[in-house]
């Protein structure tokens, strides 16, 4: 019975693979076959918000992380890895993103031992600020205060197949906000993270924002206006009440393979080496690689380098560490850094800390 239900999961993984693939290179070569340019994919998607990654863990390792997936986080990067997690875990990312931005995020694990299952909850909230409303007629500002957000919200489940395949599929709303205008969407995950019979070695897969395109609407777009210009006529209508309408532009789908090798010096001391093959369908592909030191089995050292071969890359370099103490022998504090180098940007440093209760 066994058998059969890794061979249905195999296939379903597969198969959405495919499709997933199938959706942005159909749209590539159709581009490619119209038009012979450098031009690439980047900036048609929208929703980029979900792009950033979680936890300072997984962004010091370079995001590479979708094949060890052991804490938390692993419901942004791989939800079947929260079989890993063997009791219950909360994790806190605060991040000051690009352009004085704040990110912030939660991640809330429970596993159900007895079954082999797993459930979380993530949440996480890009807040962009508050700025003055600027008109033409009006460039020193009208007196208003206009602000943005994006939010998601997600609802994971993770499996055991067996002692070394997990399975996990997560549902997330997202819903994003430029003052009186607004749009939302559903979007799924689906992920794998296999042990193989090779210790130390992992392999790790996920397909993430798998949905319908996104739109905003709201009263902002409401204007009155001359639809035809005819100011100078008699009984000319130049107060027509219009509404613009916005394009549709589907979700960041990203499809993510990963390898992690851990090589464990003893019970206390270990080394990961991890590197992660992406393949997002508004970018051109490119590959993360990441490193951890462990030592006592409560100091992390951690590097890594984001986006390699990709053209024009703007981010790169990652550095970063953390503790992990025991208290009161009952329950696991962890306290992670991650700094981030974005070239043309400001770099970016996010701060993480996270609580399991055993």
């Amino acid at each position: 019975m066994k058998f059969w239900t890794i061979i249905k999961f195999r296939w379903l993984f597969i198969i959405v693979t495919i499709l997933a693939l199938q959706q942005g290179t159909f749209a590539q070569d159709n581009f490619d076959r119209a038009y012979k340019t450098d031009v690439t994919r980047r900036g048609t998607a929208a929703g980029t918000m979900l792009e950033i990654g979680i936890g300072a863990r997984a962004e010091a390792l370079g995001g590479a992380f979708v094949a060890i997936a052991d804490d938390p986080s692993a419901l942004y990067w791989n939800p079947a890895g929260i079989t890993n997690i063997v009791a219950p875990a909360v994790q806190l990312t605060h991040n000051t993103w690009l352009v004085d931005t704040q990110f912030n995020a939660v991640e809330l694990v429970v596993p159900v031992n007895r079954y082999g299952f797993a459930v979380g909850v993530h949440l996480a909230m890009l807040d962009y600020g508050e700025s003055p409303v600027r008109t033409i007629a009006r460039p020193e500002g009208t007196g208003e205060i206009y602000s943005a957000k994006d939010l998601v919200a997600g609802l994971y489940g993770a499996l055991s197949i067996t002692d070394r395949i997990s399975t996990g599929i997560g549902v997330k709303y997202f819903y994003e906000r430029i003052w009186h205008t607004a749009g939302h969407n559903v979007a799924f995950d689906l992920s794998i993270l296999y042990k193989t019979r090779l210790e130390g070695l992992t392999l790790g897969g996920a397909i993430c924002n798998f949905g319908p395109e996104f739109s905003l609407d709201g009263r902002d777009l409401t204007r009155i206006m001359d639809a035809d210009g005819r100011r100078d006529v008699y009984f000319n209508n130049d107060q027509v009440v219009v509404s613009y309408k916005t394009e549709k532009f589907p979700l960041p789908l990203i499809f993510r393979f990963g390898m992690a090798y851990r090589l464990n010096f003893d019970s206390r001391n270990s080394l990961i080496i991890s590197s992660d093959l992406i393949h997002p369908s508004h970018n051109v592909e490119s590959m993360n690689l990441g490193l951890e030191l462990k030592t006592m089995n409560i100091f992390f050292l951690r590097a890594g380098y984001q986006s390699l071969f990709e053209k024009d890359a703007i981010s790169g370099l990652t550095l970063g560490g953390g503790l992990n103490y025991r208290v009161l022998g009952h329950s696991t504090i962890t306290i992670d850094y991650a700094w981030s180098d974005w070239t043309l940007f400001d770099s970016v440093s996010r701060f993480t800390i996270g609580m399991m209760a055993f």
